[in-house]
């Protein structure tokens, strides 16, 4: 039975993350089709430079949401482990959402909030340090990426309390958000990245 309920947080997780937040944002405010512009993907990056600071906030903290709500269902049901669970398979969602032909954002908004839920205090020390590279460099891209990158070291060296499953699914989301942002590794090392107040055409 505790097979099922694991079946259960997943497909919840993933039912969850299949939200865009951002094609609704933009449907709302009668804004551009997301896929026709910027990087054509449906986050929160995306929705802000091609629709403005308030839209992306919203569409920012929408992603955030869907994901503690799912990393606390998982919590719920079935403790740390499916929270770690449900973490995963929301931002898979996210990413490949069911509901919108699998074409959905980078998932560092959704990794917020499963971050924040799932091992807090690397998940704000990650926060600030993204913050801070975003704030240096413009670039948001890089940002994100570093801070998935430092949640997993931190997870791995000091927070993983001993679970070699906590290290393995930590550095997998690091993993996944590498893999979502190889476009912006590739513009980053070219110099074409879009820093921030930079419109995207």
């Amino acid at each position: 039975m505790k097979i099922l309920t694991y079946v259960l947080v997943a497909v919840i997780a993933y039912l969850l993350g299949s939200i865009s937040t951002g094609l609704l944002v933009a449907k709302y405010f009668n804004g551009p089709n997301l896929r026709e512009v910027g990087s054509k993907n449906t986050g929160a990056s995306n929705v802000l430079r091609t629709m403005g600071l308030k839209s992306g906030l919203i569409t920012f903290v929408g992603d955030c949401l869907k994901s503690l709500l799912a990393c606390l269902i998982g919590n719920w049901l079935l403790g740390h482990n499916g929270a770690m669970l449900a973490g995963l398979f929301v931002i898979l969602g996210h990413n490949w959402p069911i509901f919108f032909q699998l074409k959905g954002g980078k998932g560092v908004a959704s990794s917020c909030g499963v971050m924040l839920v799932c091992f807090p205090i690397p998940a704000i020390i990650s926060f600030v340090v993204a913050i801070a590279i975003i704030a240096f460099t413009k670039f948001i891209s890089l940002g994100s990426m570093c801070m998935l990158i430092c949640y997993a070291l931190l997870i791995t060296l000091f927070f993983n309390g001993g679970s070699i499953i906590a290290i393995l699914w930590a550095i997998l989301l690091a993993a996944l958000c590498v893999f979502r942002h190889h476009a912006n590794v590739g513009r980053l090392l070219a110099g074409t990245e879009s820093k921030i107040g930079q419109k995207v055409k």
